[in-house]
C-alpha cells in the first residue's frame, strides 16, 4: 500500500511539473507592463517593483527569457548600494520553474534589509545556463552567461 502511494505521488509529481510553461503571454506582459521598472537586453526582459517591508524592503518582479530556446538555473542576485558604489545588502532569488522556454515569464522576489531610499541604487545580476537547441549530434551551444546593471530606486 505505500510502495503504491509512492508510486502514484511521484507520477503527481512528475506530471505536474511538466505541464508549466510560463505565464501565457498575454498574462506575462500585462503583469510586466503593470511594474514600475523595467530593464530590457538581448537576452532578456525584468520588471519589478519595490516595496517598504518592515525595516527592509521587497523586490518583486518578473523574468522572459527573449532569446534562447532555452534558459536554466536562472539567479537574480539584487543588491542595494551606496552613494560610494559599496554594496551594503545582498540577496538571490532562484527562477522556478528551473527552465524557462524561450517567451516564457516566471516570477522572483528577494527581500533586502535595508530600507529603499529614494534616489540610491540597485545592482542587479542575472545568471543562467542557455542552450539554443541541438540536433541528433549532440546539444547546440549550451552555455552559461551573466549580465550586471543598476536601477535607480524611485
Amino acid at each position: 500500500m505505500g510502495a503504491l502511494l509512492g508510486v502514484l505521488l511521484a507520477i503527481m509529481i512528475t506530471v505536474s511539473g511538466c505541464s508549466y510553461n510560463g505565464y501565457t503571454a498575454d498574462v506575462g506582459r500585462q503583469r510586466m507592463a503593470s511594474q514600475s521598472q523595467h530593464y530590457s537586453n538581448f537576452d532578456a526582459t525584468l520588471s519589478w517593483d519595490v516595496v517598504p517591508s518592515g525595516s527592509g524592503m521587497s523586490v518583486n518582479g518578473y523574468f522572459r527569457n527573449l532569446r534562447y530556446l532555452s534558459m536554466e538555473d536562472i539567479e537574480i542576485w539584487v543588491a542595494a548600494v551606496d552613494e560610494r558604489g559599496k554594496t551594503v545588502a545582498k540577496q538571490v532569488s532562484f527562477v522556478i520553474p528551473n527552465q524557462l522556454r524561450e517567451n516564457d515569464i516566471a516570477p522572483f522576489s528577494v527581500k533586502l534589509p535595508v530600507e529603499p531610499v529614494r534616489g540610491s541604487k540597485l545592482r542587479f545580476t542575472y545568471m543562467y545556463e542557455m542552450s539554443e537547441g541541438g540536433n541528433s549530434e549532440g546539444p547546440g551551444d549550451i552555455g552559461r552567461w551573466m549580465q550586471s546593471f543598476e536601477a535607480v530606486i524611485p
